[in-house]
C-alpha cells in the first residue's frame, strides 16, 4: 500500500513524499495514523537541524507523538483487532541492557525512539498515513476517544514522569515555569496527583488561557506582572515543587526563589547550558532532579485520556492536513498563537 510521509532533509527541507508500506511481519501492526502532535524535537530539527550535538545527518520521517486506526495485523500479532484505535507508544527499549534491567528503561542504551536523529541510522517516525509498529507498542482506546487526544498520550506520559520524580504531590504547593504542551499538561497532572495550589507562569497570555483550562489554579504573565511572584519568595519560598518547563534562565533563578528550603526543582525543559544560582540553592537545601521521557507512564497516559480523567483537548489549538505540515510548523513556533499543533492524515 501507499503512503504519505513528511520526511525531512535537512535544516528547513521538509517534503511530503509517497513511498510503499510493507505488510505488517512477526507481531507488527499496521497503523493508519489519524493524528500526529508537532514537538519541540520536531521544530529543532526542522528549524535548526538537530539539537545542540545531534544533527540531522540522513533523511528521517518526523514525528512521535501519534494515534490511529488498526487495518491489518501481523502473523504473530494478538490482542488487537482490526478498526481499533489505538495510541502509539513511540519508546522501544531492547529489553536486555543494563538500564532496562534495572527498570530505567528510559535510559536504555539501545533505544529505539520515533523520529530520533540520535542513532545512526536514524529511528523513522510516524508522521506518515501507514505505519508499521509492533504490538506492545500500540494502547488500545475506545471507539470515543478521540484520535487527536489519543496523540496526546506521549506528551502526557513525559509529564507524569515529570511529576513522579517530584514525589507526594497531595496538598503541594506546585510553580510552573513555562506554559507551553508540557507545561500545559504538567498542570493537568499536578492536579491529577493532588496539588493544592498550581501557579503558572508565561510570557503569553494565549498560553495562560490554556494552562487555566488545564488545571491551574492562578497564572501569571511575567512579562506583564512578574513583581506577582514577589510575594512567593517571603519567608524563604512558599512553593514546594517547582515544575521548570521553559529552560530560560530567569525561571530557574524564580524557581530557586520562591521554592522553600528543602523544596523540590524538576528540570523539565531542556536548553543546553544554564547558569545556576548556587548559593541560595545551597543555603536553601533545594534538591534538583531531572526528567526524561518515560516507560510505564505511557500506559497510565493512555488510560486517563481514555477514561476522561484528563481532558487535553484545550492543549490541541490548531490541526493542519499533512500536505500543509510547514505551515503547521511555522504555527507551532508561535506561542502567541498555539499550544499544541497537530497533523491530521485523514486523505
Amino acid at each position: 500500500m501507499q503512503t504519505r510521509v513528511c520526511r525531512l532533509y535537512g535544516q528547513d527541507d521538509l517534503r511530503i513524499e509517497t513511498e510503499a508500506t510493507p505488510d505488517p511481519v512477526g507481531d507488527e501492526v499496521l497503523v493508519r495514523v489519524g493524528a500526529g502532535g508537532v514537538c519541540g524535537s520536531d521544530m529543532h530539527y526542522y528549524f535548526e537541524g538537530g539539537i545542540g550535538q545531534i544533527r540531522v545527518r540522513q533523511p528521517i520521517i518526523l514525528g512521535h507523538e501519534a494515534a490511529g486506526t488498526v487495518v491489518a495485523l501481523g502473523p504473530d500479532a494478538s490482542g488487537l483487532t482490526v478498526g481499533q484505535k489505538v495510541a502509539i507508544n513511540p519508546s522501544h527499549p531492547c529489553g536486555s541492557c543494563s538500564y532496562c534491567q534495572k527498570n530505567l528503561q528510559q535510559h536504555c542504551l539501545n533505544m529505539k525512539f520515533f523520529g530520533s536523529a540520535m542513532p545512526m541510522p536514524h529511528i523513522q517516525g510516524a508522521f506518515r498515513d501507514l505505519v508499521n509498529v509492533r504490538q506492545d507498542q500500540c494502547l488500545a482506546v475506545g471507539d470515543h476517544t478521540d484520535i487527536g487526544a489519543a496523540a496526546c498520550a506521549e506528551p502526557l506520559a513525559v509529564c507524569l514522569h515529570a511529576v513522579a520524580r517530584a514525589g507526594d504531590l497531595t496538598g503541594k504547593k506546585v510553580l510552573i515555569t513555562g506554559a507551553g504542551p508540557i507545561g500545559t499538561l504538567c498542570a493537568a497532572a499536578a492536579k491529577a496527583a493532588g496539588a493544592s495550589e498550581i501557579v503558572v507562569t508565561d510570557l503569553q497570555d494565549f498560553a495562560l488561557d490554556v494552562a487555566r483550562k488545564m488545571g491551574a489554579t492562578r497564572t501569571i504573565n511575567i512579562a506583564k506582572a512578574a513583581d506577582e511572584l514577589t510575594p512567593y519568595e517571603q519567608d524563604k519560598g512558599q512553593f514546594d515543587v517547582c515544575l521548570e518547563c521553559s529552560a530560560a534562565p530567569a525561571a530557574l533563578r524564580t524557581a530557586i526563589g520562591t521554592l522553600r528550603p528543602q523544596g523540590i526543582l524538576v528540570q523539565v525543559g531542556v536548553a543546553g547550558e544554564m547558569p545556576v544560582p548556587f548559593n541560595p540553592l545551597v543555603a536553601k537545601e533545594i534538591t534538583i532532579t531531572g526528567t526524561f521521557r518515560f516507560h510505564t507512564e505511557f500506559a497510565q497516559a493512555v488510560a486517563m485520556i481514555d477514561s476522561g480523567a484528563i481532558d487535553v483537548t484545550p492543549i490541541i489549538t490548531q490541526t493542519f492536513a499533512l500536505e500543509t505540515a510547514k505551515e503547521a510548523f511555522d504555527i507551532a513556533r508561535d506561542r502567541s498563537k498555539s499550544v499544541k499543533v497537530q497533523l491530521s492524515f485523514a486523505g
